[in-house]
């Protein structure tokens, strides 16, 4: 139940431009100070700054372009008489 709900809160989040880009900027900063430092040998750390930081860029991403339809309507052919 909780996955669903953090689902559920990031898919909200994405509909509104200025706090996904600072949220994107959040999780970004901290994983790339972790990943560019070097202090960190545990695996975990790595992978959760690596998982931290796509996110944070995707968050950023889906800021500045907005989101794009699920479905596009195709345009019907005219005819010509």
């Amino acid at each position: 139940m909780a996955w669903r709900r953090l689902r559920g809160s990031l898919l909200r989040l994405t509909r509104r431009r200025a706090p996904a880009i600072l949220v994107g900027l959040a999780l970004l900063i901290p994983s790339a100070v972790v990943e560019f430092s070097g202090r960190f040998d545990a695996w975990w750390v790595n992978g959760l700054s690596l998982v931290g930081g796509a996110t944070g860029v995707a968050l950023i991403w889906v800021g500045l372009t907005g989101q794009s339809p699920d479905w596009i309507e195709p345009v019907p052919m005219e005819k010509d008489e």
